[in-house]
């Protein structure tokens, strides 16, 4: 059974950089595609940074609300995906999921239901 936990959330002021950790078991790290998504209050859950198994080096997808200021990557001997996210902005304020699955996401990596696997968690948010 692949579990999924974020972790690295807080609040942070307009401008501010945060780094959210994401640790995944159970199942070979090796094979495993891995994102980043949010949901805000009353919106639909968005996919903000993805990225591909290893056997697939380098790929990765952003959004264009994010392009430039998120980046995702992974450490395969710790089995964590980051999400560095710096010059946040308030309406970057939302609870961060990650999300897992050893099958390829396609077509686009970033829609939640290309995903089978999810953590709990972590609040983000970003003062003016």
């Amino acid at each position: 059974q692949v579990q999924v936990a974020e972790s690295g959330g807080g609040s942070v002021q307009a401008g501010g950089s945060l780094r959210l950790s994401c640790a995944v078991s159970g199942y070979p790290w090796r094979r495993l595609w891995a994102a980043w998504f949010r949901q805000a209050p009353g919106k639909e859950r968005e996919g903000v940074a993805a990225i591909a198994s290893d056997g697939i080096d380098g790929i990765t997808r952003y959004p264009d609300s994010v392009k430039d200021r998120f980046t995702i990557s992974k450490h395969n001997a710790k089995n964590v995906v980051y999400l560095q996210m710096n010059s946040l902005k308030p309406e970057d304020t939302a609870m961060y999921y990650c999300a897992a699955d050893a099958g390829a996401p396609i077509p686009t990596m970033l829609q939640p239901a290309e995903y089978n696997y999810w953590g709990q968690g972590t609040q983000v948010t970003v003062s003016s």
